[in-house]
């Protein structure tokens, strides 16, 4: 099959990472793949025969990447030649470019929603997306099944599909780690992510822990100054390691003892389910969506009540003193993450694209 993946950039993202993850998948597999991005920053490898398209408009006063977007495709498509047999768009309002351009040149077409419905604030432009625009494709894709019966009015079909663990699991569980508790996450949505609440949590935890840290790894110059700005004066200020990007993150992970996800709202956390491929005792908060579908509390992993501010910090404090439980958490992690692999994954995604490209 010729198969293209749209989406905004491939910058450092969870989205961004299970696009590059399954162009590879696919072109591995021997699929003709290319990857079509609007902006600059390629965050994440590809596979070598995997053509990677940077879309651009010689209108270089549309900004904005969604016209940008729907300017390239619509002059690129317009030669038989350039047009794939399925396009794969990612990101929500990506479809206000791919839905139109896709309907005008019968290309078929899957649409992918990277959040759960609920948190997402309802603007004109969602309202015309998921009420008028969702109508059109072959198929929506949704994380989790809480969306599902949201969405299944809205459109032809919806299908969960899981977001694919992009690392390898690790083998040696008895390592030698460091105590470090890791998090994740763009900076500048600090409050999507929760790291304002999460240095308070820190404050109470690491206080009477002096040998532990608290490292976030993200970029986000603008979140980065708030949150730095939060901690000036706090006493473990020390303890807390802002990293900025890394490309490391999966080395990171397989070092650190603890992962925690503080985030207020979610789809499927990617990041949780890379902390878990690695052996990290995960403690998450059960946010509306998302965690809850990947951990089994007190199996492999501690769901929260959601934001419950004084739980996550009586338990943090229990996962950092309690050996035994750490390592409970991170036997069990590894063996509850096939349904996540790629294999697993990516052969879900064939299936959906063979059954819309051939039937």
């Amino acid at each position: 099959m010729k198969i293209d993946f749209v989406i905004g950039s491939l910058f450092a993202g969870g989205a961004e990472r299970v696009v590059s993850t399954l162009a590879n998948h696919f072109a591995e597999k021997g699929h003709s793949v290319r990857v079509i991005t609007f902006r600059g920053g390629d965050h994440y490898s590809l596979h070598p025969s995997v053509k990677r398209i940077h879309g651009t408009s010689k209108l270089l006063f549309f900004n904005y990447t969604v016209l940008r977007a729907f300017l390239f495709l619509l002059k690129f498509y317009f030669k038989r030649k350039n047009r794939p047999d399925i396009i794969s768009s990612h990101i929500d309002l990506m479809g206000f470019a791919t839905i139109p351009v896709s309907r005008i040149y019968g290309i078929k077409l899957t649409v992918s929603e990277h959040f759960n419905h609920f948190n997402r604030k309802l603007t004109i432009q969602k309202k015309i997306l998921w009420n008028f625009l969702y109508k059109f494709p072959e198929t929506l894709t949704v994380l989790t099944k809480f969306d599902l019966p949201y969405f299944k009015p809205k459109t032809k079909n919806v299908e969960v599909i899981l977001n694919p663990s992009s690392f390898v699991p690790i083998t040696d569980l008895n390592r030698s780690r460091n105590r470090t508790i890791l998090a994740v996450g763009d900076l500048n949505r600090f409050e999507h992510k929760g790291f304002d609440n999460l240095l308070d949590i820190a404050e109470e935890v690491l206080t009477s822990q002096p040998d532990w840290n608290l490292k976030i790894v993200g970029q986000g110059e603008y979140g980065m100054n708030i949150l730095m700005e939060k901690i000036n004066t706090s006493p473990i200020k020390k303890q807390i390691i802002f990293t900025g990007y890394r490309n490391d993150v999966k080395e990171l992970m397989a070092n650190s003892e603890i992962f925690i996800l503080s985030s207020r709202h979610e789809g499927l956390p990617l990041v949780l389910i890379e902390a878990m491929s690695q052996g990290m005792a995960c403690i998450s908060y059960d946010c509306i969506s998302g965690p809850s579908e990947i951990i089994d509390s007190g199996i492999n992993g501690l769901l929260i009540d959601n934001q419950n501010k004084e739980e996550m910090i009586e338990n943090l404090k229990n996962l950092i003193v309690d050996d035994k439980l750490r390592n409970k958490l991170r036997q069990n992690s590894i063996k509850s993450l096939d349904r996540f692999s790629i294999e697993n994954i990516g052969n879900q995604w064939e299936d959906l694209f063979k059954k819309i490209v051939y039937n």
